[in-house]
């Protein structure tokens, strides 16, 4: 009886201590910049003020709730370059960037606000200039913070800055940003993807009770 007792009570124990670690993982809001090579897109790793695009390149935007780099939602579409700057012929001393722009899902998005539908233009720019230089002379208004982080993309949102949200998509920490456009996907990186502190501490509860209740069952053996 003493054991199926304590079977019991370890069994409904466990969710509740799982539940609780989970309930801490969060994420931030955020457009996170993308390059495409071929068919598949490819985290950027330089932000967009850095990256210097060639001619005829591929590069997206994506507004989505994400932990880290690794589980960041990607640009939806499959419009290649051809597709894109089809009616703009090259000209010289410019180059033609082909830009992908997905303003993310109603769950993604701000308390109060509607995504835009997605959307494609091609930027044609000068030889030298960044991606955010492309991006501006095609989808402004945008918006970045002190840290230049990228925060809206043609107006979008119209407020808040990478800020930091519970999964659910609530926010759970308004006043914290994620940084920079590079940083805001691998903050995360070192803690985001193994278990958190409460589930540890959570299993080590039930190894120690586990471990008490099979003395008790010997003791009164």
């Amino acid at each position: 009886m003493i054991r199926r007792a304590t079977v019991l009570f370890l069994a409904a124990l466990l969710p509740l201590l799982a539940g609780a670690g989970q309930a801490q993982a969060a994420g931030y809001r955020y457009w996170s910049f993308w390059e495409r090579d071929g068919s598949a897109w490819t985290y950027a790793t330089v932000g967009p003020s850095l990256s210097r695009p060639a001619d005829g390149d591929v590069q997206g935007f994506r507004f989505s709730v994400s932990e880290d780099s690794g589980d960041a939602a990607k640009p939806r579409g499959a419009a290649g370059f051809d597709t894109i700057c089809a009616k703009k012929p090259a000209k010289d001393g410019t180059k033609r960037v082909a830009l992908v722009i997905d303003f993310g899902t109603p769950g993604d998005a701000p308390s109060g606000e509607k995504p835009p539908a997605g959307r494609t233009a091609c930027a044609q720019v000068a030889e030298d200039a960044t991606t955010a230089e492309a991006l501006a002379s095609v989808a402004e208004p945008l918006r970045y913070d002190s840290n230049a982080l990228l925060c809206a993309i043609a107006g979008y949102p119209a407020k808040g800055c990478g800020e930091q949200v519970a999964t659910d998509g609530k926010d759970s920490s308004p006043t914290e940003t994620a940084g920079t456009a590079e940083t805001a996907g691998s903050a995360e990186d070192d803690g985001g993807s193994g278990p958190s502190v409460g589930l540890i501490a959570g299993a080590a509860v039930v190894v120690v009770l586990g471990a008490a209740a099979v003395w008790q069952v010997r003791r009164r053996a």
